[in-house]
């Protein structure tokens, strides 16, 4: 295996491309595979991403579906810890447990594996992109539930325009994306 040296001057934001009326007109699409696509871009996300979760002292990572879990896993491993998947309804074999949630277009679901994660257990929550904030908050209920304490949700890319950012900080957050990385700035603890 070979190690990249840390380039804690490289600007990973110039590795995202916006690729402009993606899946439909208006929207701008944040692509990550041009960061994970470059090595030495993707080895510093995830070193920095790692050295924001490690201040935590997480006994797991707990990745979104499904962009997270490239970020998560790698997280993970880089610090030798388990990862836990948090999926769409139905994709998980075996006995699950979930948490419905709020689109702006309708409900969905979340689920993990029943017993992936146990009360006490601390976790932080990986996911590529923050954008209503939406999502994240129902994994952070989900973990609740069983009694995790969420530690930390960290992303790649924040879209503050789309109010994630602030409903993270509103529910008492601590939340940091890579811009961050030198100001973990949102200590207040996950919790309602």
């Amino acid at each position: 295996m070979i190690a990249l040296p840390p380039q804690p001057d490289l600007d990973l934001a110039s590795l995202v491309r916006t690729i402009p009326d993606f899946p439909k007109p208006g929207i701008q699409f944040r692509d990550i595979t041009t960061l994970i696509g470059d090595a030495a871009g993707f080895a510093e996300s995830v070193r920095r991403l790692s050295a924001l979760a490690a201040v935590h002292r997480p006994d797991f990572i707990v990745a979104v579906e499904a962009r997270g879990f490239l970020f998560g896993a790698a997280m993970a491993t880089a610090m030798g810890l388990g990862i836990v998947p948090v999926r769409k309804a139905g994709k998980l074999p075996g006995v699950t447990i979930g948490v419905d949630y709020e689109l702006e277009y309708g409900v969905d679901r979340l689920e993990l594996h029943e017993g992936a994660v146990l009360p006490g257990h601390r976790v932080v929550l990986v996911d590529d992109l923050l954008a209503t904030g939406g999502t994240i908050l129902a994994t952070a209920a989900l973990m609740r539930s069983v009694g995790a304490e969420v530690a930390a949700a960290l992303f790649v890319i924040d879209l503050p325009d789309l109010g994630g950012s602030q409903r993270l900080t509103a529910a008492r957050g601590c939340w940091a994306h890579l811009r961050d990385i030198d100001c973990v700035r949102r200590r207040l603890g996950f919790r309602p």
